[in-house]
């Protein structure tokens, strides 16, 4: 079966993640038949695909007519046969339990039609198990999709042992046509990525306060405010339920041994019923206040400790050929919104001094979880889990790539420098080492004489981006001698794209919102779709900009307008920016692709030598009127003398296309 011959897909379950597939696969435009055992679960089900494709369309991120047609067609049914009836894709999201599973697969495999392929979503089963008690296990395979299916991006797409490749290449490309990013997980191993990191670390995190050696204060403060990571590790647990966690520990222990033995805390707390925010308490107490995260209980041998055993399960998968390094760091950071890989955590620590550690705690303890994988040893020999490949290969941009970046993705096709950021698990917001990525793209596109004008985008359709990323600075200190730092760096990248020679354009699709906005402010045009949102919020924040949001909006949309915008820490429809004066261009959502290339290609032909005089003279009036003067008599009398100017008269005269070479 090839993706085009998909019409039709069966979710088998209403739940929480069945409706959220079912509404996914609807707005890809997908027949979908929604099906659970009794009436009111499977109603329930489509009532909130009716109130989500709503919100989305409340929200602008649909139009109303998308809403009503993708819930036209959605079909619920309680008979299962009927379900089955013309599915091509059969998607299970029954409980998690593989007792439950395969009674259902006992049923499916009579009603299915012959050529229909099997998808479970499971988090942690083992994908070969099912697949062998179908009647196709060559046609089955995992698609682990994330919660809630509308907003995560990731999908993993799991190998059982009898997987045929053509069946995961249709759901690879299922995935990518529903707008997910699918991560090929290439065998069938407990956790599979995502889980296989965050579940261990979880369990580690318990064993350290079940030893005493560290509070679940200082815990989740390290992990949220020295590592950067979205959650501390016991507010996660809460947030995704203890229990739920716990069953995949259990799970991975009982397949891949001692090493996952659960710790007695999550195990006390299991049996307490106390699981979190969904029970009023867990780790935290949600009836008086909720999780509070010291900011300042952060602990350099806890975050050692954590990053050491997350390496050890990288070093698992990857020794194993579970998934490579780079894979890894892309699924946890879509899926657990990870502000940088576990792989390049572990490399930025250094893994020598991670391998110490594990070795440490196993001569201490004699603990199986701590004994290093002899794949970390290796790795910690060659220096990094990445080793010379610095390539994200992902997340590639057309045309020929100027260099290889962790936070973009930069290519130069037909005179045109792209610079995509590629960050959307974080909302594209920028990072210092996006700030240090984005200075050396832009002086590399500037000493390229085939670059004739630049294009600046955002990965996705959410943010082009939302703003500074406050955790991750955060995490790196947040004193106001480094805040001071951090200010200048971001002035003086923005203001190398600002006092570019060539024509800068920004594509803005989504969130345009803080330090988004200011890089935005720091381009020459901006084209933006309907749906974006744009807004200078630092002083909800207690902050003001600080990337030169001050002075650059002001130029823009005069003084009045940037206090305006600056003061309020509204948000702006685009519509109303444009009539500001800062977006040059609204265009409907599905066309600011194709409208911005346009857009971008025309300015790559002017004539660039003429281009570049004209923004030099303009930036050198804006604080003197005679030296912008002066800097454009200049110009005028340099551009005089060279072919481009006799090729524009001869065009003109012609009335024909001048082709101009910047000579």
């Amino acid at each position: 079966m090839q993706l085009e011959d998909v019409q039709r897909v069966t979710v088998l379950g209403a739940g929480n993640m069945g409706h959220g597939i079912a509404e996914v696969a609807a707005l890809a435009g997908y027949d979908v038949a929604l099906r659970d055992i009794e009436e009111e679960f499977v109603q329930g089900g489509y009532d909130q695909i009716e109130w989500s494709l709503g919100k989305l369309a409340e929200k602008d991120r649909i139009g109303e007519d998308e809403a009503d047609a993708a819930l036209d067609r959605v079909e619920a049914f309680v008979d299962l046969e009927d379900s089955l009836a013309d599915a091509d894709v059969v998607v299970e999201v029954v409980p998690e339990k593989m007792a439950i599973k395969k009674d259902v697969y006992d049923e499916v495999v009579e009603y299915a039609p012959e050529e229909a392929v099997f998808v479970t979503n499971t988090s942690s089963l083992s994908i070969t198990e099912l697949s062998e008690v179908t009647d196709r296990p060559e046609r089955f395979c995992g698609m682990h999709f994330f919660n809630p299916p509308v907003r995560m991006d990731l999908v993993e797409v799991i190998s059982g042992k009898h997987t045929s490749e053509d069946t995961l290449e249709l759901i690879e490309g299922l995935a990518e046509s529903m707008g997910k990013t699918p991560v090929r997980v290439r065998k069938d191993s407990p956790g599979f990525i995502v889980n296989r990191i965050l579940v261990p670390l979880m369990n580690e995190a318990a064993w350290i306060v079940e030893s005493g050696d560290a509070t679940i204060e200082t815990v989740d403060s390290t992990t949220k405010f020295d590592m950067g990571l979205p959650m501390g590790s016991f507010e996660l647990a809460d947030q995704v339920g203890i229990d739920v966690g716990y069953h995949v520990l259990e799970y991975m222990h009982e397949v891949l041994g001692e090493a996952y033995r659960p710790c007695p805390l999550l195990v006390e707390k299991v049996e307490a019923e106390e699981l979190g925010k969904k029970t009023g308490s867990g780790f935290y107490d949600y009836e008086n206040g909720g999780a509070e995260i010291p900011t300042d209980a952060i602990d350099a041998d806890v975050r050692k400790r954590l990053l050491a055993v997350m390496a050890n399960e990288v070093a698992g998968l990857a020794g194993n050929d579970v998934a490579d390094a780079p894979a890894i760091d892309r699924a946890v950071m879509l899926g657990a919104g990870f502000p940088d890989g576990p792989a390049k955590l572990a490399d930025s620590e250094g893994l020598a001094e991670l391998v110490d550690v594990l070795d440490d705690l196993h001569e201490e303890t004699g603990e199986k979880r701590y004994e290093a994988t002899d794949f970390l040893r290796e790795a910690a020999e060659a220096g990094s889990f990445h080793g010379d490949e610095s390539a994200d290969t992902d997340g590639e941009t057309d045309g020929d790539a100027l260099a290889a970046y962790d936070t973009l993705n930069v290519a130069v096709e037909d005179r045109i420098g792209h610079v995509e950021i590629d960050r959307p698990h974080r909302m594209n917001t920028i990072s210092g080492e996006l700030l240090d990525e984005l200075s050396d793209a832009i002086d590399r596109l500037d000493a390229d004489d085939d670059v004739r004008a630049i294009l600046l985008s955002g990965a996705g359709d959410r943010a082009f981006s939302a703003g500074a990323d406050v955790q991750s600075m955060a995490a790196g200190g947040a004193d106001p001698i480094t805040a001071v730092e951090l200010s200048r760096q971001g002035q003086q990248t923005f203001g190398k794209l600002e006092e570019s020679d060539k024509p800068v354009v920004a594509a803005i699709d989504g969130y345009c919102l803080g330090g988004g906005m200011e890089l935005a402010t720091a381009t020459d045009l901006r084209v933006a779709s309907e749906r974006s949102e744009l807004g200078q919020p630092e002083h909800n924040l207690g902050l003001l900009p600080g990337w030169g949001g001050t002075q650059r909006l002001a130029r823009i949309v005069g003084e009045g307008r940037a206090k305006e915008i600056i003061f309020t820490a509204d948000r702006y429809e685009a519509e109303t920016l444009a009539d500001y004066g800062f977006i040059n261009e609204v265009v409907p959502d599905d066309e600011l692709d194709e409208r911005a290339r346009e857009l971008v290609e025309s300015l790559a032909a002017g004539p660039p030598i003429a281009q570049k005089y004209t923004k030099r003279a303009m930036h050198a009036g804006r604080t003197d009127g005679e030296a912008g003067l002066e800097v454009e008599a200049m110009g005028f009398g340099h551009v005089m003398n060279t072919d481009d100017l006799m090729e524009g008269v001869t065009a003109f005269m012609g009335d024909g296309e001048p082709e101009f070479e910047g000579k």
